[in-house]
Parts: C-alpha cells; structure tokens; sequence
C-alpha cells in the first residue's frame, strides 16, 4: 500500500457549551444539537481518527503510525515521540463561554497523568460582534492573591479578557489560564493530551442540575501566575505565501492565504505536514494524488511526499502545521 494525503472522519463531541455553527459554517455532517468539537487528528487514547477514503479507509491513525512510521511522520518526529502522534487537532464552536482552564506542562503531566502536557494555539475563524476570549490575568498575580479571588468568586476581576475577530491567534503555552468565549469559532492546535484542569465554570448546571467537575487543587500548581504585556499574536500576512504566525518546540503554524496557484516543497521538513482550509475551497495535488479540501476540512500530508500543487479560484486560507 502506498501513502497519499488523508482526511479522516471527524471526531463529533457534545459539549455543554457547544452549538450548531459546524453544521451551518463549516458544513459538517452532524445530527444533535450542542456539537462543541470537531476532533479532526487525534491519536489520543481510545479516540483514534480513522481514514476516511482510499486505499487505507477504515484504518486508524495509530495503525497507519505503526505500519508506515518515519515515512508518514518524519524520522525526526518517529525518533522522538515513536508511534505516538504528537498532535491533536480541532474545530471548536462554543455557543456559550467554555470553562476557565488551564494544561499542565510535559514534567507535571507526566507525573500526574502519564501524559504530555497541552501546549495549544487557536486560530479565530469566524466571532460574533463583541465576542471574547479570556487568556491570562490583567495584573501581577501571586499564588496567594489568585486563591483569594478564587474563594471569594470573584476570579473574573483578575483575569485578561479580549474582544476578537477572524484572523487572531493566541498561543497557549501551559501553564497560562484560559477561555474560549461565547460566539466563536475557532481552529485549535494543541500536543496530543485531553489533560484539563478546570478551575471556574460560571455557576452553571446541565440538564439534571449537576455542576461539572473542577480541579482547583492540581491547577494550584499548574498554573503560571505571570504577567504579560501582550497575549495576542501579532503578524502580518502576505498573499501567496506562508507567513509563520506560531513556533513553538510542539509545533510550528503558517497561514497561507492565496488565490490561483502555490507549488509546496517540503524537502525542508522532516515531518508530517497538516492542511485545514480556514477559509474557501481549494484543491491539492501530488503526483498520483487530487483531492478538494473545503473550508473546515483537515489534510495530513505524509512526510514522504514533498511535493504539492495547491489551487484555489476563490481567496482561499490554509493553516500548515508540522514539527520542525
């Protein structure tokens, strides 16, 4: 069997602040209200994305890891993490503000958990007028001030909130407390973990009156009580190339907007390469391989193949994500 880039079926997960805008925008096929993730690759444990067309349709990604390794996943990345993917990658709809949170860093994972820890990014794709986001504090903070607010359920005061629209990034290390607020659609990347620590979730209840379960204690720890000037990334974008708007040891992100052609060239990577069309339509070509990818869908190109032709008729944006 030969290797050509995959889409695999999506990940579908009811969240109690989900909504219907992956139905309406990004034109998933889900039944069921309140759709608040769109999990696009996932090699977490006991959620594997399978294949969703061609020769390996039906396989999972931890098999396709196995049988192909370092030529799906790099040498590189094959030597470092084995057949573990890396990488998690979504679409998220929150209807209503998610919880306060925070991700413990690899060390603190890794003892707690057995797991890596969540460093993630979000890329907006589409924010209702005067929609938020909330992403570290808004003064110098110490562990004993933030346990105070935190008693006093007046947390809120303490914390940076942000009005956003389409186009803004925010990077995510661990260790820095955060939200996704109602309204907003957005692209996440993160390292494979479903490690969370929820910390504040407005008061509310589900449907049987019961509160969802916070982790004061663990985040206690977790947490990194410093200041920051600026949490938004900034970045300037140019037509018809690939601007990087985030690089990390986990991950690095580019935007590519353009229209009309782009020939690709990965002989620089020693890695898997991710497409998601954040906006328009476009279509990818290899040399035995052609395939439309339209907006709010995910490509994982292999890291064997280096060579792409990607055109669009329509202004057209794609996030490209791999390790370097």
């Amino acid at each position: 069997m030969n290797l050509y880039p995959l889409k695999f079926q999506p990940i579908y997960k009811e969240r109690i602040w989900g909504g219907n805008k992956l139905q309406t925008q990004l034109h998933k096929n889900i039944t069921g209200e309140a759709i608040g993730e769109s999990w696009e690759i996932s090699d977490v444990k006991g959620e594997p994305s399978v294949v969703a067309e061609g020769e390996l349709k039906g396989k999972t990604l931890q098999e396709l890891s196995q049988t192909f390794q370092e030529q799906l996943l790099g040498k590189k990345v094959y030597d470092t993490f084995g057949t573990k993917f890396p990488l998690l990658i979504k679409y998220i709809d929150a209807k209503s503000d998610l919880s306060i949170q925070v991700h413990p860093n690899d060390q603190l994972a890794k003892e707690r958990h057995n797991s890596f820890g969540k460093t993630e990014m979000w890329y907006v794709m589409q924010a209702d007028k005067g929609a938020k986001l909330m992403v570290g504090f808004n003064q110098e903070v110490t562990k004993e001030t933030y346990q105070e607010h935190l008693e006093n359920n007046t947390l809120t005061e303490i914390l940076n909130f942000e009005e956003v629209q389409k186009g803004d990034v925010y990077f995510l290390p661990t260790g820095r407390i955060h939200a996704i607020g109602g309204g907003i659609v957005l692209a996440e990347i993160q390292q494979t973990s479903d490690i969370t620590y929820r910390i504040y979730d407005w008061n509310r209840v589900d449907a049987q009156g019961n509160s969802r379960e916070l982790h004061t204690a663990l985040a206690l720890d977790a947490i990194d009580y410093t200041l920051h000037e600026n949490y938004k990334t900034h970045y300037k974008e140019t037509q018809n190339e690939a601007t990087t708007i985030v690089n990390c040891p986990y991950f690095t992100t580019n935007l590519i907007p353009f229209k009309g052609e782009v020939t690709i060239n990965h002989d620089d990577k020693d890695s898997f390469v991710i497409y998601m069309c954040v906006k328009g339509n476009v279509t990818f070509e290899t040399a035995n391989y052609k395939e439309t990818l339209k907006f709010g869908e995910t490509l994982l190109v292999p890291a064997s193949i280096k060579n792409i032709k990607i055109t669009t008729e329509e202004t057209s944006e794609l996030l490209e994500v791999y390790i370097k």
